[in-house]
Formats: C-alpha cells, structure tokens, sequence
C-alpha cells in the first residue's frame, strides 16, 4: 500500500478546512499541478482515507437551538433493540457506544428545553431496555478547527 506522504498530509488539511474547494484553487493553495492535486484526491478516495466530502449545516439557522448529549445505561439484552430504537428518533444525531459509567452517548437537537424534555422523557426513555438517562444540555459549544499535521517528518 502506498505510504502517505506530506502532499498527502497536505490536501486532507486543506479539504479539511474546505471540502468545497476546487481543484484548480486547492492546486494553487499546495503549490502543485492540478492534475497531480485530482489524482491524489481520487487515490485518498479509493484508499479510504477520504470517506466523503460533506457540508456542516447550521442547526440554530434551522430552529434547532437545544443541543444535548444523553448518557443511557440499557439492559445488554435488549442493547440491538435500544440501538434500533434511537435511530427512528429524527433529533437523534449520532449514538456512541462508550466505556464508562453509560453504555451509550447520544448527542440530540431539538426546538426547545420543552421539546428536548419532551423527547428524552416520552422517546428515549421509553424504548425498551433503557434504565436510566443523564442528559447534559450544551450551554455554550467552543470548538477549534481540526489541524492534521502538514508534515510526516519532525
């Protein structure tokens, strides 16, 4: 398998910071031919390393003001069932499976406190084989841009 090297290192932080960009600029941006910039791309692809290009919505644009991350213990038994579950809840964004004191994290969007109550106590807390549930209410989210290393050698 091809090793990565740092145009490799390079192209993923700039498609990190925008997946939008075009070749020719992000060409320009690196320094290198474009031709060579759309073959290197297309061989991240293949080899995995880029899974998808995406766009980041803007939850509080759409109404979504509320962001939650509930911690759920469930009965082991029942753990496809409670899984299965949470994915048919459209607030539901992504479950994580963890070690701890939960068995799974569940980050969630809702309108309101009401509604986010509303869906915690009469959806998720009724599906079966939840035992119990700790939602902790995003309050102010401070985030840093991800920052993949530009160079393979120190």
């Amino acid at each position: 398998m091809d090793r990565i090297d740092d145009l490799d290192l390079k192209i993923l932080s700039e498609l990190s910071k925008d997946a939008s960009i075009s070749v020719p600029k992000l060409s320009k941006k690196v320094n290198i031919n474009a031709s060579v910039v759309y073959s290197r791309i297309k061989r991240l692809i293949k080899r995995g390393l880029i899974k998808k290009f995406t766009v980041i919505i803007n939850d509080e644009a759409l109404g979504l003001n509320v962001k939650a991350l509930t911690g759920i213990n469930m009965d082991s038994k029942l753990r496809d069932n409670v899984l299965t579950e949470l994915f048919k809840i459209p607030e539901v964004r992504e479950v994580s499976e963890v070690t701890g004191r939960f068995d799974v994290l569940v980050t969630m969007n809702a309108r309101s406190l009401d509604e986010m109550h509303q869906l915690i106590s009469e959806k998720v807390g009724r599906i079966e084989g939840v035992q119990k549930t700790e939602t902790f209410i995003e309050m102010r989210k401070t985030a840093r841009e991800l920052v993949y290393p530009t160079s393979l050698s120190k």
